[in-house]
């Protein structure tokens, strides 16, 4: 994940570049380093370099690197030739690469020669079946494809043998989010929050999970992360206020007839409306108005 630090650097030199102040290398070098997309950008300003003689040959060995950057960025921007060029000149300067294969296969997969790819990475697999970046390629080219309940396969057989791989986890929950399989996305931030403890984002996903899955016992699970979010963040994430919130509602019309929450749990909602309030008069003050009728409506005002 990119920081705000990182994010703003990466905006300057890309501002820099574009006005024509130089940079452009550094700007790619970032770009490569902070594993973000900027493909148009990329193809943009890498090209300025390698159709500058002089510029290509300053880089030395780096030059490759950038063709190899270029071909993913354009085929990103489905400029098919210009990644056939840059694949075919790695090619007769790599001819035994792997790296260069999978290259080919991401190529074929641009060009929507699906089982010419599939058949590519099968036999890379075969030959290395830790290769992290093929088994990537599988479910991106399963959703590339629609075939969802595909991508939902490759993924789980890729964390099978991936298993510390944060982004796929959070891919995979998001996949289930979007099918409505809830129970299958709480068990996916669950192991997220088991490797990363201190990540709010999974906190708050994991109680918009079992806040959806509904009945007393998700629900009051589901406030129990509302408040390790609220925690995590010194009480500045609205949605986890507003998630308190609700959750209260909720329990008090689930749990009618039983015991009712103990008096922590009645003054954490009162301190959790009492800084939605505050937020809302600094920062809209004119939607005021509007958050008392709706925490009137769910009886949990102030």
């Amino acid at each position: 994940m990119v920081s705000k630090t990182e994010e703003t650097q990466l905006n300057r030199l890309e501002n820099q570049v574009d006005n024509g102040g130089g940079g452009a290398w550094e700007y790619l070098c970032l770009v490569r380093k902070l594993k973000v997309r900027r493909s148009e950008k990329v193809l943009k300003h890498g090209l300025s370099i390698l159709n500058d003689i002089k510029k290509r040959s300053s880089l030395g060995p780096d030059e490759w690197t950038l063709y190899e950057q270029v071909a993913i960025a354009a085929m990103d921007c489905q400029c098919l030739d210009v990644a056939k060029d840059c694949i075919r000149l790695l090619r007769k300067s790599f001819p035994e690469s792997k790296r260069v294969g999978r290259l080919e296969a991401m190529l074929l997969e641009a060009k929507g020669a699906w089982a010419e790819a599939e058949k590519a990475y099968s036999s890379f697999l075969e030959e290395n079946s830790l290769d992290q970046v093929i088994h990537k390629r599988r479910v991106a080219m399963a959703k590339a494809q629609g075939n969802i309940s595909g991508a939902i396969e490759w993924l789980n057989k890729y964390l099978e043998i991936f298993m510390a791989d944060h982004d796929a986890w959070r891919e995979l929950a998001e996949i289930y989010v979007s099918l409505q399989m809830y129970k299958q996305a709480a068990f996916c931030y669950e192991e997220l929050i088991l490797s990363q403890p201190t990540v709010p984002l999974h906190h708050l996903a994991y109680a918009d999970v079992l806040y959806t899955l509904g009945g007393l016992e998700n629900v009051q699970t589901a406030k129990k992360y509302y408040a390790s979010v609220i925690d995590l963040t010194g009480g500045k994430n609205i949605r986890a206020l507003f998630g308190i919130n609700l959750c209260t509602s909720a329990i008090g019309q689930l749990a009618k007839g039983r015991n009712k929450e103990d008096k922590e749990s009645s003054e954490l909602q009162s301190l959790a409306t009492t800084a939605l309030e505050k937020d809302y008069k600094q920062r809209a003050p004119d939607k005021l108005s509007l958050l008392t009728t709706a925490l009137k409506s769910l009886k949990v005002s102030s």
